[in-house]
């Protein structure tokens, strides 16, 4: 349901940015740092949109590897918890039959 959802707003918001694109088709000045350029004014809309789209995109991905990488990190300390738990448990449960094996094998 929430992929359904992003999918109907993301379409509704390209229909809005295309329409109002189309709409906007008179050319405009566009300054550079080292000139300027006549582009008509739809292509500097979608060339902006599709550079925003970009670097959100980039981050988002940057982010989800941090995180990919926070839960590996996290996981692996917590297989190393267990194999101590292990070897802890392990070596009270030898102690253990050697206390029993003391007790049952001296006489009374």
């Amino acid at each position: 349901m929430k992929g359904q959802s992003a999918l109907i707003l993301g379409a509704a918001a390209a229909l809005i940015i295309a329409v109002f694109a189309v709409i906007n088709v008179d050319g405009v000045e566009v300054n550079y740092i080292f000139g300027t350029a006549e582009w008509p004014l739809i292509l500097v809309i979608l060339g902006s949109v599709l550079m925003g789209a970009v670097i959100t995109g980039s981050l988002g991905i940057i982010k989800v590897y941090r995180l990919q990488q926070e839960i590996k990190h996290l996981k692996q300390g917590k297989s190393g918890n267990k194999e101590k738990q292990n070897s802890t448990s392990s070596e009270a449960a030898a102690e253990t039959k050697n206390k029993d094996r003391k007790n049952s094998s001296s006489p009374e």
